[in-house]
């Protein structure tokens, strides 16, 4: 078993319209390296070119929020991590 990611719709496209993927890490940061290798077009709609994530990018590890050190949040075999976005418009 490992760490469940789930991926909010718009952003699926990028990890092969998948809603779960599954990886391993014991931080958030870890599990996005690996998801980074796996599909690289992925980053940059994480992270921005600092390699911090990016403003509208919220993490939440078993539904609760990961802010504000998203990437050093500590994970562990069985959790649930949720990437969504932030959208606007008008």
């Amino acid at each position: 078993m490992g760490v469940q990611v789930y991926f909010h719709a718009t952003l699926r496209k990028w990890v092969q319209d998948q809603e779960w993927v599954e990886v391993t890490g014991n931080t958030v940061g870890q599990c996005f390296n690996q998801l980074v290798q796996q599909y690289p077009g992925l980053k940059e709609k994480l992270f921005d070119k600092k390699g911090k994530i990016h403003n509208l990018v919220e993490i939440y590890v078993n539904q609760e929020s990961a802010y504000p050190d998203e990437l050093a949040k500590v994970v562990k075999d069985g959790d649930k991590i949720q990437v969504t976005l932030l959208l606007s418009g008008g």
